[in-house]
């Protein structure tokens, strides 16, 4: 039995080893990681737990005792005159403290000092100056030996070609992390994206996937950069301490972190740790923990090292930005303007600190780029509190099993059709306005100021009638009685009576008022204004065609359409129909237009006005028969300013056009 279980391990150590060598290729050599870090760091660690337990079963070429990587053809081997190795990590500070014990108890001594240094998620390069002059830029490879690629190397500006000092070491290997910035890591997957390229995962990999192109034009366009962070070899020279190192590398036009930290002790170093976590998201590059060293090199030597880290610094990792897991399922939402975003339901998985089980996919064009399917293996992505995405699909992982997401024909909330009004926009979306999704805030903006103007029906009062299911459409609001009001928190006696009073005032209101309330989209109060002004009643804008509206100088083609796509839906018919049983104003009074100073003249508003809305305002215009613009010209007669005039102030100034300030604009209108 005990065999059988030894063997059972056995089998299980050598798995482990084979998953861990094929994700060393991906990530370091192929640059397209299958797993995350925090998933690769949980395999490595259970192989070490069991070689650990049973040390039979160790061997000389563990992944355990490599620090990972190989040799790529097409670039010229290169050997490290030191090894190049890899750190332990830690996830917490009590795993922190353990290495602390281990440190002193291995010195001797009560008190070490430390430098703390973030660490830079890039890709590790040694830099070989010989006299000053550097003559070999490298990838640490395997640890022994790594790629030659000092062009490449020398594209990074950062990166000095000659050190700047009269007095160079005879020979120095300077290391550190070759990386790349968010931004340019964003504009890098965006042109991919065009060039139906496969999109790097995350910056460290599009750092390691440019750094081994052999075209080094395209790698200076990349825009590398490069933080020096350890001392490799040196040969006519002297280093007492890390911190003394990277002062003088410094001032040698070495490019040095500016966050790096001399600590007393360890106390001080888990502030730091715990502070940079919080602060990770507000640096322009990646960094995925903090590296942790002892600041004496002579405590270094003393320390040694094991096959694969070394004994005297540590990493201590961020909950991970990334993590691997599957599609279960896509749900769509609809939001509150109608847009349809799918979300992916996930395997649960940790990612940043939390558990994640959902991420949004944005939009369907955003699917197709990225080629995700149902089933799918995926990496998410989560920085700081941002809602969880995802950002590649793992294709190489894929079962056969895997299935299309599809645009639904309908909407999921309330069975109408799905619109996209253009091919060029992104957006699919639910047009009906009753839309249970979309009755809140639809709701809300339908009883506002500027539309219907019904007192008291705030968003609270929204919210509870909506939520008691009393009002299915905009219609319902008109047959509400006392008394279901009264079974509501927010209602009650005499603020029913209020409510109900302003709900009836509002069917008086005139068609440009219930037009804008509709919420058609892309028609605002102006638009709903010159509507209601040119066809007079709700029936005649019923009626009329694409050409009738688009005919229109102030409306357009976009426009035009958004209005028939909306009033030809079966709901939104239904809605007209309850509103006029409800006994609303659906006509637009025609204004007596008198004569004044104002007759035939052009008025522009901009800026702030403190006396009237700027709807208002051109309303006055129109019944005191001027005209109302939106640009200026040389047509226009007057500009009226308010408060923070913007850029049509200062084109009236360049064509002479008069400008006049409200006050002024009062005394045109016969108002003091």
């Amino acid at each position: 039995m005990a065999r059988d279980n030894k063997q059972a391990v056995k089998k299980q150590i050598d798995e482990l080893r084979r998953q861990i060598r094929r994700h060393d290729k991906n990530y370091y050599t192929l640059n397209q990681p299958e797993i995350s870090d925090k998933k690769y760091d949980d395999l490595m660690r259970r192989l070490k737990e069991l070689e650990a337990a049973y040390p039979q079963f160790d061997k000389p070429d563990s992944p355990t005792r490599r620090v990972g990587g190989e040799v790529l053809k097409g670039f010229k081997t290169v050997g490290h005159r030191k090894k190049m190795m890899s750190l332990d990590n830690t996830y917490s500070v009590e795993e922190l403290r353990e290495w602390d014990e281990r440190v002193h108890k291995g010195l001797g001594k009560k008190t070490v000092e430390y430098v703390v240094e973030l660490k830079i998620d890039g890709v590790s390069s040694n830099l070989t100056y010989r006299d000053g002059v550097l003559s070999i830029g490298a990838t640490r490879g395997d640890g022994q030996s790594g790629e030659d690629v000092t062009l490449n190397i020398k594209t990074i500006d950062v990166i000095p070609a000659k050190l700047n000092t009269d007095n160079p070491p005879r020979l120095i290997e300077i290391r550190g992390e070759v990386y790349m910035e968010k931004g340019h890591f964003k504009v890098l997957n965006k042109e991919r994206a065009k060039d139906n390229d496969v999109l790097f995962a995350n910056p460290r990999n599009a750092a390691a996937g440019s750094l081994k192109l052999l075209d080094t034009d395209t790698v200076a366009r990349r825009r590398l950069n490069f933080f020096a962070h350890s001392l490799g070899f040196l040969e006519d020279g002297d280093f007492s301490t890390q911190w003394e190192f990277l002062q003088r590398v410094k001032s040698w036009g070495v490019c040095v972190n500016p966050h790096i930290f001399l600590c007393k002790n360890l106390d001080e170093v888990i502030e730091l740790c715990r502070k940079w976590e919080d602060k990770r998201d507000d640096l322009e590059y990646e960094i995925d923990g903090m590296v942790i060293k002892i600041n004496s090199f002579k405590q270094q030597e003393l320390l040694g090292e094991t096959s694969k880290s070394p004994r005297w610094a540590v990493a201590y990792k961020f909950a991970a930005h990334q993590a691997t897991t599957k599609i279960l399922d896509v749900a769509i939402q609809v939001g509150r303007t109608g847009v349809l975003t799918p979300v992916a339901m996930l395997e649960p998985v940790e990612c940043g600190g939390v558990k994640i089980s959902r991420a949004t996919l944005h939009n369907f064009d955003e699917i197709e780029r990225l080629g995700i399917k149902l089933g799918d293996r995926v990496i998410i992505e989560r920085a700081g509190d941002v809602i969880p995405k995802i950002i590649k699909a793992v294709a190489s992982v894929r079962t056969g099993g895997e299935k299309k997401i599809k645009i639904p024909a309908e909407c999921p909330q309330c069975g109408s059709d799905i619109v996209r009004e253009k091919e060029e926009e992104v957006a699919y979306r639910c047009i009906n306005p009753s839309c249970p999704a979309q009755l809140e805030k639809g709701l809300i903006h339908f009883a506002s100021r500027t539309a219907m103007d019904i007192e008291g029906m705030g968003e609270a009062a929204v919210e509870e009638i909506v939520k008691k299911r009393m009002v299915k459409d905009f219609a319902d609001i008109y047959f509400l009685e006392k008394k279901d009001l009264l079974k509501l928190p927010l209602f009650k006696d005499k603020k029913a009576d209020n409510l109900l009073m302003a709900i009836d005032k509002s069917k008086n209101r005139p068609l440009n008022r219930l037009l804008y309330g509709l919420g058609i989209r892309h028609i605002g109060e102006k638009a709903a204004y010159i509507l209601a002004e040119r066809f007079g009643s709700l029936d005649k804008i019923m009626s009329a065609k694409v050409n009738d509206f688009s005919s229109i100088y102030e409306i357009g083609d976009v426009m035009a359409e958004s209005i028939v796509e909306f009033l030809k839906q079966v709901k939104v018919k239904h809605l007209i129909d309850k509103l006029n049983k409800a006994g609303l104003n659906t006509k637009q009074p025609r204004q007596q237009v008198r004569n004044s100073v104002l007759k035939d003249k052009v008025f522009v508003f901009t800026g702030e006005l403190k006396g009237f809305t700027r709807m208002r305002a051109e309303e006055v215009v129109r019944q005191l028969g001027g005209m109302a613009a939106s640009s200026v010209s040389k047509n226009t007669d007057f500009v009226v300013i308010g408060d923070s005039p913007g850029s049509k102030f200062r084109r009236a100034q360049a064509l002479n056009v008069k400008v006049i300030d409200e006050e002024e604009f009062k005394k045109l209108i016969g108002e003091k």
